[in-house]
C-alpha cells in the first residue's frame, strides 16, 4: 500500500517538532554550573535562583530567619537576615554578577551591592571587616568569589560578629540604594522551623 504525501508532510512536522524540543532541552541541560535561572518575561517579578550562602563554612541550617524582626526599638523592621560568623570569615558573592557599589555607611559600615547578572536583583552585604583584596566598582564576579570578609562594622554589636544580607528587586531605574526587600532564607536554603 503506497502512502498518502499528506501522511508524510504530518510526520515530518512531528520529526521537526520533536528535534526542536530536544535542542531546548539539551540548552537548558548544559547550562553552566552557578548561572542565574534564565531571564523573566518584561513585567514579571524578579525571582532570585536558588543561592550560595554567603558566608563560608555556615550551612543552611545555621541559618536563622530575622527577616522582619524589629529594628530600633521596633520602629523600623529588618530588611536582611543576618548571618553569625568569626569575624575575618570569608564572605562569597551569593550569585554570578557585577559589584555596582561599595560604600561605607553609618549603619551598614563597609557594604557591597551586587547586582544579579540580569541587573533586576541587587544583593547587599553590610558589616565586612574589609573588602576582598582588588575588589572594585564595576567588577564582574562570579557565585563563591571571595568578595569581603565578616566583620561588626557600622551599628553592628562588637561582641556579634555577622554578615547582614538582603536582596532588592530593583525598579527600572536599576538604583543601587534602593529596591523591594525579599527575604533572603529560603533562597539561601533556609528551612522554617
Amino acid at each position: 500500500m503506497a502512502e498518502h504525501p499528506l501522511a508524510r508532510r504530518d510526520m515530518g512536522r512531528r520529526v521537526a517538532a520533536l528535534l526542536c524540543l530536544a535542542w531546548a532541552g539539551s540548552a537548558w541541560a548544559v547550562a553552566p554550573a552557578g548561572t542565574s535561572a534564565p531571564a523573566a518575561a518584561p513585567g514579571a517579578l524578579a525571582e532570585p535562583p536558588a543561592l550560595l550562602l554567603p558566608v563560608q563554612g555556615i550551612s543552611a541550617s545555621a541559618l536563622r530567619d530575622t527577616f522582619g524582626d524589629g529594628r530600633d526599638g521596633g520602629q523600623r523592621g529588618h530588611e536582611a537576615i543576618d548571618i553569625l560568623a568569626p569575624t575575618g570569615t570569608p564572605v562569597l558573592a551569593a550569585d554570578d554578577g557585577r559589584i555596582v557599589k561599595l560604600f561605607l555607611s553609618q549603619p551598614g559600615g563597609i557594604t557591597v551591592y551586587q547586582f544579579d547578572p540580569s541587573g533586576r536583583l541587587a544583593y547587599y552585604y553590610a558589616h565586612l571587616e574589609r573588602y576582598a583584596d582588588g575588589l572594585a566598582e564595576g567588577q564582574a564576579v562570579r557565585r563563591g568569589s571571595v568578595i569581603g570578609y565578616v566583620g561588626a562594622t557600622g551599628n553592628a554589636r562588637p561582641d556579634a560578629p555577622h554578615l547582614h544580607f538582603a536582596i532588592f528587586r530593583l525598579g527600572p531605574e536599576k538604583q543601587w540604594w534602593k529596591g523591594e526587600p525579599v527575604n533572603p532564607f529560603t533562597y539561601l536554603g533556609g528551612k522554617p522551623p
